[in-house]
């Protein structure tokens, strides 16, 4: 007889499968019309999954939580890895190389100041923990997170509001103050372990010795090892794929995967030697493509942001499951009425004021308005709960060895770390949402028709057709009058290198109107959108792609075109009127084609 096998490994393979295929059915929905983070909605399936007992990490570990420890840090290295190879390869030629001025003035000063602002923090706020704890602590969230920094550097909100150079300065520094963390962190773990009580610790050497773990095994078999060993990898890994491409030796497959193999094979040789695989990884992944080949190679290629978006969701759904939620509330080190405030301060103080600080000495956020984008979003994330595992276990070989000076440190990096993560999960995955909802709800709901022979809808009507309109931002929640789309004035929409407007459809016989009459050319343009506009000299047909003869003789009269638009009684929007769903010029108009409800305005389907 069939029986019913719920094994964990059929309840996890099915879980996430699952979850993955329903995110997918709205995804573009939810991330490029709601602006909202896969982190944040991975996060919470995570709780949701673990309340009702469907994820049992204790039981996947034998019931042991310093294997869920382990397999929590093993997976955020893992994570870490591969997203740090991939956000180097993004970079331009030579980057690093450009621009280690103003990346020195973010992975210094600003750091520094990060690190001792955030100490500063929780000496003040976590009662009776010494000042040289609280640096282990502020250490564990200093570096910005690479993978919760894609939301404002990937996507449409990206590329409508966030400068190109902009969006490759945030992912470099997140990149390089990823690696960098370790400095600051095992600073004070040697200081508590050395210099600290260490009456029963058994440790002798005092400063000396701290200087001399510092100095010799953290900046130099750690980060200057790694920076050399991914410089040597990297450079070595190119030359011999484009050696292979050259004589082509390499299929198409092996050639887009092989970022991620380059980055799992750093990940296990680098971690063998005891070095810092993290920052080898993301110099490694810059190094690669040090000449853009290799970029503009796989620049239309989508095998490396799925693999992303897969790591992502998996890693934030195991976030929700493996966090200590019940300790925010219960613990011995910390209330709950100071650890809120404590997570707002730090998400306000910790880097804001720093970058404002030294804004004006680099280009990319000059302006105020970029200073106050980039010096908010610094989120906490997965790096945050790396350093977190890392400090936990030097901090339990201390405790082993007798040391009860440290017996409530452990807990409080435990504590607060995961707590800061998901106040910057919660916080910086709505903020643009959120900041959205406020621009435009307040004119959806208080605009008024212009036409006083119009209905006057009520205020729960406006609401529901702003909510429908944020689903759906290209068909319109209710049908528009032919009043209200006389009214209507936006730019014309540019086909590729035509000097025509895109036929729009008519809603009262769904056939496309005849041609709208030339419109202005944009020479000046070029290649401006990565060569969306060609030649305009060069004009091409709207629907077939084939380059286009010279207009007739009636696209150009300025009689006939007026005579089109006042014999128009089909109810459809003039001739030559274009649609207003969205910016033609914009860059995210030319990146997916334009959905079509047969409403006014919209383009028709069968015709693009």
């Amino acid at each position: 007889m069939p029986t019913l096998e719920l094994s964990n490994f059929n309840i996890v393979v099915s879980l996430l499968g699952g979850y993955i295929s329903l995110f997918g059915l709205v995804s573009y929905l939810l991330k490029e019309n709601y602006y909202m983070s896969e982190a944040l909605l991975s996060l919470l399936a995570g709780v949701l999954f673990k309340v009702i007992n469907w994820i049992r990490p204790l039981e996947y570990a034998d019931g042991s939580s310093e294997n869920v420890d382990d397999i929590t840090l093993y997976f955020s290295r893992l994570v870490l890895g591969v997203q740090l190879v991939l956000a180097g390869i993004q970079l331009p030629n030579r980057y690093l190389r450009k621009e280690w001025k103003r990346l020195g003035l973010l992975v210094g000063p600003v750091m520094s100041c990060m690190w001792l602002t955030t100490s500063a923090l929780v000496y003040g706020l976590v009662p009776g923990i010494p000042f040289v704890h609280a640096l282990a602590v502020g250490a564990c969230v200093t570096p910005t997170d690479p993978i919760l920094s894609a939301v404002i550097v990937k996507g449409k909100f990206a590329d409508h509001n966030v400068p190109k150079p902009l969006q490759e300065l945030v992912v470099a520094e997140s990149g390089t103050n990823d690696g960098l963390g370790y400095p600051f962190l095992f600073l004070p773990l040697y200081i508590i372990k050395y210099v600290g009580t260490s009456a029963n610790s058994g440790a002798t050497g005092g400063a000396s010795k701290v200087a001399g773990m510092w100095f010799g095994e953290t900046m130099g078999y750690i980060v200057i090892l790694s920076v050399i060993y991914g410089i040597v990898v990297g450079y070595v890994a190119k030359t011999a794929l484009f050696w292979a491409e050259s004589r082509h030796y390499v299929d198409k497959e092996s050639f887009l995967v092989f970022a991620i193999s380059l980055a799992l094979f750093i990940l296990g040789t680098a971690g063998m030697v005891g070095t810092d695989d993290v920052l080898a990884c993301f110099i490694a992944g810059n190094v690669f493509t040090w000449d853009d080949w290799f970029r503009k190679e796989t620049a239309d290629d989508s095998l490396q942001p799925t693999i992303d978006m897969l790591l992502n969701v998996t890693i934030f759904l195991w976030f929700g499951a493996v966090c200590p939620w019940h300790r925010f509330i219960a613990n011995g080190v910390i209330p709950l009425y100071r650890l809120v405030p404590l997570g707002i301060l730090i998400l306000l103080l910790r880097r804001l004021p720093w970058v404002f600080a030294i804004h004006k000495f680099i280009p990319q956020i000059e302006q105020f308005k970029q200073a106050l984008f980039v010096g908010f979003f610094g989120p906490i994330g997965v790096s945050a709960i790396f350093y977190l595992y890392i400090a936990v276990e030097f901090v339990d070989a201390m405790t082993e060895d007798g040391r009860e000076d440290v017996a409530d440190l452990s807990e409080t990096i435990r504590v607060v770390v995961w707590f800061l993560v998901v106040c910057s999960v919660v916080v910086h995955g709505l903020s643009i949402p959120m900041g959205k909802l406020g621009f435009y709800l307040p004119q959806t709901l208080t605009i008024a028709p212009n036409d006083p022979n119009e209905p006057q809808y009520p205020f729960r009507h406006r609401v529901k057709n702003f909510i429908a309109n944020a689903a759906d931002s290209v068909t319109p929640s209710r049908p528009v009058t032919p009043a209200q789309s006389l009214r209507i004035l936006a730019l014309p929409v540019f086909h590729r290198g035509s000097h025509q407007t895109l036929p729009l459809s008519s809603p009262a016989n769904g056939s496309s109107i005849a041609k709208s009459g030339p419109a202005t050319s944009l020479p000046q343009l070029g290649n401006g959108f990565g060569g969306i506009f060609e030649n305009p000299g060069q004009s091409r047909d709207t629907v077939s792609g084939a380059p286009a003869g010279p207009p007739d003789a009636d696209d150009t009269n300025p009689e006939t075109i007026n005579n089109d638009n006042n014999n128009n009684d089909s109810g459809s929007p003039p001739a030559g009127r274009p649609s207003t769903e969205q910016d033609p010029l914009s860059p995210s108009s030319f990146g997916r084609p334009r959905r079509s409800s047969g409403g006014y305005g919209t383009i028709n389907r069968e015709q693009e």
